[in-house]
């Protein structure tokens, strides 16, 4: 039985996949992460007339993770190639890392087997 779902959203793109424990969703966000933080390049976007959007701030991949007990969590891939982890889902709350910590030690912190027992 499949109790925690990965969903990956890279511009029109989505895919979903399931895994039994919450380590094995975890090892998929931080390979997939890694992919997609590779292969982004955006450039800046100028909207509007004294707007720029620079790459930083665009974010050009999502992979979110959900699990039992509301568990939602995930890392946010900017165009830049920067990677940043966050939990919740309408509310975003970014997770903040630790000295040599990387965004998915960060994640894995938020949300590891005992943070996300069920």
């Amino acid at each position: 039985m499949s109790r925690y779902t990965v969903t990956v959203r890279a511009g029109p793109t989505v895919k979903r996949e399931r895994f039994s424990d919450v380590d094995s969703a975890l090892g998929a966000v931080e390979a997939t992460g890694r992919e997609l933080a590779l292969s982004s390049n955006s450039r800046a976007v100028d909207v509007k007339l004294l707007r720029r959007v620079e790459p930083v701030q665009q974010v050009v991949a999502r992979i979110e993770l959900a699990g039992p007990r509301r568990l939602r969590a995930g890392i946010d891939v900017r165009g830049d190639g920067s990677v940043e982890g966050f939990t919740g889902r309408l509310r975003r709350k970014l997770i903040e890392q630790r000295k040599g910590e990387s965004p998915y030690d960060a994640l894995r912190r938020a949300v590891g087997p005992s943070n996300a027992a069920g």
